[in-house]
């Protein structure tokens, strides 16, 4: 991922994120983090619109991120979603999640995601996050991510017992 690929911005908890290329593991962890953050954000943002594809993890954050506006009674607006990126959160049974919109999107006070990528512990947790989190949101993605689950479970155990950073690859994971 480039820098230039995730750029997101947060002025007075209104989040602007444009996704640029392939939205993969790596685009979802700084956006988990969001996710996870324990602050009320007022409103999300997601331009889409130079996105080209999204992976199931990317699309387990952005389930994360919709599941935490709705507990939190604020907005997330995915804007520019081309109709093969809205196929692909129909076929997970997720759409239902979330409002599109089309429209020029502006980015105030950018930053660009981190460019070296996360750490395997990250990716790890943030891979089994987002599956688990498809799977909660709709129970027929079992079948489709058993295996991803496990596999992720298993790396995050690993990495946590290890209290070290392991050699595994995440991303043969998908």
């Amino acid at each position: 991922m480039r820098s230039s690929d995730l750029l997101i911005s947060d002025k007075d908890g209104v989040y602007t994120v444009k996704v640029s290329g392939r939205a993969n593991f790596e685009y979802a962890v700084p956006l988990r983090e969001i996710a996870k953050g324990s602050g009320v954000f007022r409103s999300l943002v997601i331009d889409l619109g130079p996105c080209t594809a999204m992976d199931s993890t990317f699309m387990g954050v952005l389930t994360m991120l919709a599941l935490k506006t709705r507990r939190d009674n604020t907005r997330m607006t995915l804007y520019n979603a081309n109709p093969a990126l809205q196929k692909l959160l129909r076929d997970l049974g997720v759409i239902k999640l979330f409002t599109f919109a089309e429209g020029k999107v502006e980015l105030p006070e950018t930053s660009a995601a981190e460019a070296e990528g996360p750490g395997l512990l990250d990716t790890a947790e943030t891979l089994s996050e987002a599956h688990h989190t498809l799977i909660d949101a709709e129970p027929a993605n079992m079948e489709k991510f058993r295996d991803v689950v496990a596999f992720a479970d298993a790396d995050v155990r690993r990495l946590k017992g290890n209290g070290r950073e392991g050699a595994s690859s995440p991303e043969n994971a998908e």
